[in-house]
């Protein structure tokens, strides 16, 4: 299976839960498990080639000026991730459909699920480090989503917001060091970048990207000072919990510093910055975890500590660490999902998960018993387990580190680490299950269904199993490590042992097992001391951090953004006027290098008719009517203007869009007075008139400098000009600038104005519904109106200009790619004639008469000129490139045809959509307001023998 294809089935999926959710809990979780299984089977096929020391690649150029390319790399440490993602997925998948309640929407936590799950895959797959960030984006979105699942808990909010925003302010400070880091390689792709490790270490911008990069990872991964996100994030589902804890999200920032070793690595920045945050955040976690009465609050400060001991292995920067470090990944992702899932079943079971109102569950409960059991045991480090090895390959880890030139400080941590997390182990068994029954439950404890022990079950066969024979896992681990590596320092030699015999590793982990014992039967007086201890409180300090950014950025934006439009423009000008007054002043302005140009008669008329129109808006600018018909005449001596200058196609769409817009805008002012009130005082239109002078003087200095000049450097017309036959296949550079050259902004400009389009749309349907419908349906005209609203010789009219307009648009559109024209002009033109039909014969005859949706044409026209950019990809082209054939087709002569053409098409459809849409909406608001409702597309009914009756006269009349 293709890598693209296993990263896009997640994200396609995730359109069928939704869709599933109303056949029920067991179809909508078995698309959803069906996906995630179909991906599994195509990451599985590759394993042989992965086993066999390959790296397999899939590439696409997407942006390659940019340096955004769709490519994809597996090899030994993406192949792990991803198939924990995956595996671990599946699980969780099967565990969700049982545990969430009738209530709650499965469809949309499924959706969430399959966005989440395709972030992390990309993540882990990506070859590119701007494409990694866009999925690393979407984890911190769609984790936001799945934490604040239960949108009617306060805690699930104030969770998901608390994880959004730190994540997403160390993801902005990644894309930061991740661009420098691009920028000193030379290149945005992994595979390159990770063959410069000495040109990186070497930059003096190697210590900026590093800070930068390790505070996206700390962020995400929950390291302190960033640790308090994570608990907080609890109020989750617990099957959100679970995925999150142990396979996703948190090991995102674990797998980046993984994938980034080689190169960051082996440096004093990094062993110091790492392997000091990562003891804090193991140390820290484990105390904290240990004084915690939520079941789930316990578990996440354990993850935050052991995603600390993952990250102070990494920090070591040697073989055996990262060995170390590969090693438990595994094993905490087995066992961490699995006690997850067993506290998820306690809470389910019993109602509460607090774990002072439990005990003595082991009999009401013995299959959650035993699991739980295991994964804890395992978590705390106890022999025959997966956990116990990579703890004391740990431990082995930290004798040999030596941190601020102290040689007992990280043995001395690491086993106080290990310590309090053996204590909040035993604790968990103790406290859960061991002990005196309580019988006080809001519910009978009894254990579930197989459909929810099952998954944790599964997953503690690999924590036993690797305890017993580790050897099963070594081959896989060290060809993990081994792509860790990258050849940056040899292999570790080092071998998966239940038994190395008494080192000093076994003495350390038997000290921390024994004296979390200890710690255990002294627990009692040991919460007295933490509860009466001093210490602060992140959440608190969070939101006080928050309240305080809040109140600064209102100090300093408030008095800037005040709503006033003439302010903001005001700025902008002055600034811009300074900006070109102090380069002229400065001396950088050179001679004139041209003659002035005489000026003929009819530019001096046309010109004279410019500010003419122009001057006038100035003065009766508040007849809105009147300002309406001047605005007009600038744009139509626009027009001449490029008619003038042999631009036809810009005359043209500038000549249509003037109709259009004066269409809408007289539209619109029928629901505004004639004129518009006085606001403004003598002093602020001083104001106006000097910051208007201003800026047209110096447009106009700005404009003589560039006309009298020889441009410094070439300029682009040149290549558009002598590419535009070869390179685009048409002879007209407009529109193949628009089509070609300049696609990807031609793509975006129909997108913003189908949104313009709906949002205008939406507004008239607020208004419509609400207290402005009463007044349109209840309005009065002031004076009497005509008894031809729809005049007889107008409807006739339109019927025949119709085809013929309809005609000149196709052939405007056809011709467009070699003669002025193309998709934007052709769907101008065609708007017009619809338009016509409406202001003929009326809102109600013409919406009959539509067959089409102007909403639905828009996602046509966006929709066609996406695939047809997309098309580009299957042929290794970047997106929206275009290609080009000459034909012949007997007996007519050789004509081209151009993939351009279909992007035309979708541009001529997005065009006209959007259009008719803004139109619609205001002759809706306008038939309320004024227009009876007929049938007939004239006032003359064909149908009846007498004519209609003559209008009242109006009161006044005689």
């Amino acid at each position: 299976m293709s890598l693209f294809l296993i990263v896009a089935l997640p994200f396609l999926g995730a359109l069928l839960p939704g869709l599933m959710n109303s056949a029920g809990r067991q179809a909508c979780a078995g698309v959803t498990f069906m996906v995630s299984l179909l991906a599994m089977v195509g990451l599985l096929s590759h394993l042989p080639a992965v086993l066999a020391g390959e790296v397999l690649t899939a590439r696409i150029a997407w942006l390659p000026l940019l340096g955004l390319n769709m490519n994809l790399m597996l090899d030994g440490l993406g192949f792990f991730f991803a198939a924990l993602i995956l595996g671990i997925g599946l699980l969780i998948i099967a565990y969700a459909r049982f545990y969430l309640s009738r209530d709650d929407h499965m469809g949309e936590f499924f959706t969430y699920l399959l966005l989440f799950q395709g972030a992390m895959v990309g993540i882990v797959l990506s070859d590119n480090i701007l494409l990694l960030l866009v999925f690393w984006e979407l984890t911190s979105l769609s984790s936001f989503l799945l934490i604040g699942y239960w949108k009617h808990l306060p805690d699930g909010r104030q969770g998901a917001r608390m994880a959004l925003v730190v994540t997403g302010m160390g993801g902005l400070a990644m894309i930061a060091g991740m661009l420098i880091l691009g920028q000193i390689a030379g290149s945005y792709d992994l595979s390159v970048i990770l063959q410069h490790r000495d040109l990186i270490q070497a930059d003096p911008l190697y210590l900026p990207a590093l800070i930068l990069i390790l505070l996206g990872c700390f962020t995400k991964s929950a390291q302190f000072p960033f640790h308090f996100w994570l608990p907080h994030a609890m109020a989750a589902p617990t099957p959100v919990s679970a995925y999150l804890h142990s396979a996703t999200m948190v090991k995102a920032g674990i797998f980046l510093m993984a994938r980034l070793w080689p190169v960051l690595s082996g440096t004093p920045e990094w062993f110091m910055i790492v392997t000091t945050a990562g003891l804090v955040t193991m140390v820290l976690g484990a105390v904290i975890a240990l004084f915690k009465h939520d079941l789930k609050a316990l578990l996440a400060f354990s993850t935050v500590s052991h995603l600390g001991l993952i990250t102070m292995l990494l920090g070591t920067g040697t073989a055996f660490g990262a060995l170390a470090a590969m090693f438990h990944i595994l094993n905490h992702a087995t066992f961490k999902a699995a006690l997850f899932m067993c506290a998820g079943i306690v809470d389910h079971a019993v109602h509460t998960r607090d774990i002072r109102r439990l005990g003595g569950l082991r009999r009401m409960m013995p299959i959650t018993f035993v699991l739980a059991t295991l994964g804890a045991l395992s978590m705390a480090g106890v022999p025959l387990l997966n956990g116990f090895l990579s703890k004391e390959m740990m431990l082995e880890e930290a004798l040999h580190t030596t941190l601020f030139g102290l040689p007992w400080l990280v043995p001395v941590l690491a086993v106080i680490g290990s310590l309090f997390s053996a204590a909040y182990c035993f604790r968990l068994i103790a406290h859960t299950f061991l002990g005196p029954e309580h019988r006080n439950h809001a519910a009978e404890p009894h254990d579930p269904g197989a459909g929810m022990w099952l998954p944790p079950a599964i997953l503690i066969v690999p924590v036993v199993a690797i305890g017993v024979a580790p050897f099963l896992a070594e081959p896989f681990i060290k060809l993990v490590t081994d792509s860790v590596l990258g050849g940056a320092v040899e292999a570790s030699n080092a071998h998966f042992k239940i038994w190395h015999g008494l080192v000093p590793a076994l003495w350390l982990s038997i000290l921390a097992v024994a004296g979390a014992l200890v710690l255990l039967w002294l627990y009692a007086p040991a919460l007295e001391l933490w509860d009466r201890a001093p210490r602060p409180e992140a959440k608190a300090i969070f939101h006080r951090v928050i309240r305080w950014s809040v109140a600064a950025a209102r100090a300093v934006m408030e008095p800037l953004h005040d709503g006033s439009f003439s302010r903001y423009g005001a700025i902008m000008a002055l600034f811009t006027v300074a900006a070109g007054v102090y380069a002229w002043s400065t001396g950088t302005v050179a001679a004139p290098t041209r003659e002035m140009q005489p000026a003929g008669a009819v530019a001096t008329a046309g010109w004279a008719m410019l500010v003419a129109a122009t001057i006038s808006m100035v003065f009766l600018h508040r007849n809105r009517l009147l300002s309406l018909i001047l605005i007009a005449i600038v744009g139509l001596m626009v027009s001449i203007g490029f008619v003038y200058l042999s631009a036809p196609d810009l005359a043209m769409t500038q000549i249509t869009v003037e109709v259009v817009t004066i269409i809408l805008l007289l539209l619109a002012l029928n629901f505004l007075p004639n004129r518009t009130p006085k606001e403004s005082g003598a002093r602020r239109r001083a104001g106006d008139i000097v910051v208007a002078l201003s800026a047209g003087l110096a447009t106009m200095g700005l404009s003589w400098h560039f006309l009298l000049r020889d441009a410094v450097a070439p300029s682009l017309s040149g290549f558009h000009l002598e590419n535009a036959h070869d390179g685009g296949g048409g002879d007209n550079v407009v529109n193949v600038i628009l089509v070609d050259f300049r696609g990807f902004d031609t793509y975006g400009e129909i997108i913003v104005l189908g949104i313009a389009a709906l949002l205008i749309y939406a507004l008239t349907e607020t208004l419509l519904g609400g207290r402005v419908r009463a007044r349109l349906l209840n309005r009065k005209p002031d004076q009497p109106r005509a008894g031809d609203m729809h005049p007889t010789m107008m409807v006739v009219l339109t019927r025949v200009i119709m085809p013929v307009v309809l005609l000149i648009g196709f052939y405007i559109f056809l011709r467009g790619h070699n003669e002025p024209g193309g998709g934007f002009i052709a769907g101008l033109i065609v708007s017009i004639a619809v338009v016509m039909q409406y202001m003929a014969s009326g809102f109600a005859w013409a919406a009959a008469r539509q067959r089409y949706p102007y909403h639905g044409i828009i996602g046509a026209g966006v929709l066609v000129a996406g695939l047809t950019g997309i098309g580009s990809w299957f042929v290794g082209k970047p997106f929206l490139t275009s290609d080009f054939t000459y034909v012949r087709i007997p007996p007519f002569e050789k004509f081209e045809l151009a993939t351009a053409a279909l992007f035309d098409l979708g541009v001529f459809l997005a065009v006209l959509g959007a259009v008719m849409l803004s139109l619609e909406s205001f002759s809706r608001l306008a038939r309320r307001a004024h227009e009876p409702e007929s049938d007939h597309p004239m006032d003359v009914d064909p149908s009846r023998d007498d004519p209609p009756s003559a209008p009242a006269p109006a009161r006044g009349e005689v």
